[in-house]
């Protein structure tokens, strides 16, 4: 008869950390911190309800705010399953499901007609307190492109990048690295407006608020 594996977490903890984990994910902060403000940002810049897009339409301040919130909803996801290590042996494995499911709901949230932001803030939060190492790695990464380039699409893209290569070069469990490797592909998926118009040299670069999406 068919049984999971000794090592894979039971069923129960891995249905919850996914549940917690997409309902926090789903969280509209960018959403709801813009419309505070009178503006629905899903129509305005890139349509995203991402910090990037929240600061360049409504500036620093507002932009900060829901970067520092969606990260939190990352940490939250990820990292609740660990204070439960002492009951759960796989904690980090059932912490990383529910920041796969937080990325989810950020980008297809139920509370708004499964739209919103591209998930690097909130996956950032999430790999703080699975992979702080790695993560710090994958900031520097971040802002070394920023600077030199001015495309926050490119810095995203590239961090992400930077995840399942430092998991592997750590020596991080497996599981982290093929975790590493789905983010990876989801924000690139995710970027794939942005990389055709960086291949064709079209994509906006940042300079300050008021100004398109990219």
């Amino acid at each position: 008869m068919f049984s999971l594996p000794q090592s894979f977490p039971p069923p129960g903890p891995l249905l919850a950390a996914a549940l917690a984990g997409y309902f926090l994910g789903s969280l509209p902060f960018g959403y709801l911190v813009a419309r505070a403000k009178g503006v629905n940002i899903f129509e305005q810049g890139s349509k995203s309800s991402g910090a990037t897009n929240v600061r360049r339409v409504l500036g620093k301040k507002a932009g900060y705010l829901v970067f520092v919130l969606d990260v939190c909803k990352g940490i939250a996801a990820g990292g609740w399953p660990l204070l439960c290590a002492h009951v759960w042996p796989q904690a980090k494995l059932i912490g990383g499901v529910g920041l796969l499911l937080a990325l989810v709901g950020h980008s297809y949230s139920c509370f708004t007609h499964f739209k919103g932001g591209k998930g690097v803030a909130t996956g950032a939060g999430g790999f703080v307190v699975l992979m702080p190492v790695v993560t710090l790695i994958a900031a520097v990464i971040w802002v070394l492109t920023f600077f030199a380039s001015r495309y926050v699409s490119l810095a995203s893209i590239l961090s992400a990048v930077a995840v399942p290569v430092g998991a592997c070069f750590f020596h991080e469990p497996r599981f982290l690295v093929a975790m590493g490797v789905a983010v990876m592909v989801f924000v690139i998926v995710r970027h794939r407006a942005n990389l055709g118009r960086l291949f064709q040299g079209t994509e906006t670069k940042w300079t300050k608020r008021k100004e398109a999406g990219s």
